[in-house]
């Protein structure tokens, strides 16, 4: 029976993970062991009527006995821990969340829908280094599967709308904190129909640009506004999230370096889960919405195509419909008008917190199971 670590299990992408791996039953036929940086020798899940007591997240020995550890405890912890346990000998898989490792020329980034073939390959050639993909260019890529094993993508200009959830727990807390600041601001009276509406949107403006709303976290309002801007500051006018667009996009798909252009903008919106993408492409041909229907359905069962009509994108294609489900709805399909051009336009959206962090982990872990 396989030693299965868990370390991060308590944060957002770690309690969906957990969620799911209870959903699925991933428990059967392991022996899970939870680990704390913060609560050791405190009490720690109850699994199939098991309770489990927290061992010590930084003791490499302890992290050694493990067979396979799956980490969402974030880059830090990765880059402090990871290395230290290879020094010492450890030969186990090692499964994680964070971005630390991802461009390693030693690890396989996950996601089985588009890249079994490169998974199966990387575990044929004893890798052992297993990491999640960013959360937009999962997405996108679960939505344009089909496209992509017909190899007719030439080049993607992606356009990124990132909930709060995305950047963490303390933004989404922020987010809400400030959408409840403007409120407690706010009127019954002011709030009716009858009232003018021009000095209530100037109220509401004045209270989200004033100094008392909170941004530490968010480092800006977010209720009401966006913030045009994700991750650090490249130098080139890119910020790193947009620069994992291309680099991730053509290593998920094992391919070369920039076989795929991909770029765009990256921006924060006042969501709490869910991210959407705006996607121009340019095709090796003319295709149909009859035909990117069937690609698109054909690929996988984590799709769901919505047909370019108002009343389905509305009803179908947003984060209050997506939210909690594995589908990633892609809809909104049609050709620009650009010279006549194969250039078509998309746009997909999914929950981040499950195909964009915690279901190709729990699913990569179930492949080295032989389960998958």
């Amino acid at each position: 029976m396989k030693q299965v670590g868990l370390v991060g299990w308590r944060g957002m992408v770690g309690s969906v993970l957990l969620e799911r791996m209870l959903e699925e039953n991933d428990f059967q036929g392991i022996a899970p062991h939870f680990y704390s940086t913060s609560s050791v020798g405190a009490i720690g899940p109850t699994i199939n009527g098991i309770t489990y007591q927290l061992k010590d997240a930084n003791d490499i020995q302890a992290l050694a006995e493990m067979d396979i550890i799956i980490t969402c405890q974030g880059g830090d912890y990765t880059k402090a821990i990871y290395p230290a346990l290879k020094e010492s000998g450890w030969q186990g898989y090692w499964i994680d969340a964070a971005s630390a490792l991802r461009m390693d020329k030693d690890s396989c980034i996950i996601l089985d829908p588009v890249n079994r073939t490169q998974i199966d390959k990387a575990i044929n050639d004893g890798l052992k280094l297993f990491v999640g993909g960013n959360c937009s260019i999962t997405l996108s890529l679960i939505g344009l599967a089909g496209l992509i094993k017909a190899d007719l993508i030439e080049w993607m200009s992606l356009m990124t709308y990132q909930s709060a959830s995305g950047a963490g727990a303390k933004q989404v807390r922020e987010l809400i904190t400030q959408s409840a600041y403007v409120s407690q601001h706010l009127s019954a009276e002011e709030l009716t129909s009858k009232s003018p509406i021009l000095p209530l949107v100037k109220k509401v403006s004045t209270l989200i640009g004033g100094s008392e709303i909170p941004t530490d976290a968010l480092g800006a309002p977010l209720m009401g506004s966006i913030i045009p801007w994700i991750d650090s500051d490249l130098g080139d006018g890119n910020s790193r999230e947009e620069w994992k667009g291309e680099v991730e996009t053509n290593k998920i798909l094992g391919l070369q370096p920039g076989t795929i252009p991909v770029n765009g903008l990256c921006v924060r919106v006042g969501v709490i889960r869910c991210h959407s993408a705006a996607i121009t492409m340019k095709l090796k041909r003319e295709v149909s919405e009859q035909e990117f229907a069937s690609l698109v359905q054909d690929a996988h069962p984590w799709v769901n195509y919505v047909p370019n009509n108002k009343e389905d994108s509305v009803s179908k294609l947003t984060p209050a419909a997506i939210s909690g489900s594995l589908k990633v709805g892609i809809g909104r399909y049609k050709k620009m008008s650009l010279n006549n051009e194969p250039i078509y336009s998309v746009f997909t959206v999914g929950d981040q917190l499950l195909w964009g962090a915690a279901e190709p982990l729990r699913r990569m872990l179930n492949i080295l199971l032989g389960r998958a």
